[in-house]
């Protein structure tokens, strides 16, 4: 299993767990206790951390891209995550950890958007970025998407500064 793959799984387990433990925190109360941040210091700084861990490893990462291929060129597969109501329409890039997430992938775009004819590329995460850093609507790389509900910014990614 890839890196990236192990650190995004663990980050989203330590979100929802800190999500649940928010939400029963509140209660029918609109803001936490002061002490619930003092109480799980450790694991919001764990996430902070994993995050950061997950911007240097895409970074360098290959991924799979999938592009729509029945066009005369090919066009890589974007999802829009604005709301319809938006007047822009952001998008991010989804990417994928291997080949059985891509596939997974490809038969959702296919019941989505017909029978189009799906291919698969493979693609080094800063490369994937600086094609669309330009974009003002570009917000960054969908990892394992739809299956997975995990985004990381296209700023967030950069080289090493060990």
């Amino acid at each position: 299993m890839s890196e990236v793959k192990d650190l995004v799984k663990k980050f989203i387990e330590l979100d929802d767990d800190l999500n649940e433990k928010i939400e029963k925190a509140l209660g029918d109360a609109e803001e936490l206790d002061e002490s619930f941040e003092e109480e799980h210091k450790e694991q919001i700084e764990q996430l902070g951390e994993i995050y950061h861990e997950i911007e240097h490893v895409v970074f360098d990462e290959e991924f799979i891209i999938v592009s729509n291929a029945n066009n005369e060129e090919k066009e890589i597969v974007a999802l829009i995550i604005s709301d319809e109501d938006d007047e822009v329409e952001e998008f991010v890039i989804p990417v994928y950890t291997d080949e059985e997430e891509a596939n997974e992938a490809i038969e959702i775009f296919k019941e989505q958007f017909g029978e189009n004819e799906f291919v698969c590329d493979k693609k080094i995460g800063h490369k994937i970025i600086s094609e669309y850093s330009e974009d003002e609507q570009f917000i960054g790389l969908a990892i394992n998407a739809p299956q997975w509900d995990f985004v990381i910014g296209g700023e967030d990614v950069h080289e090493c500064c060990e």
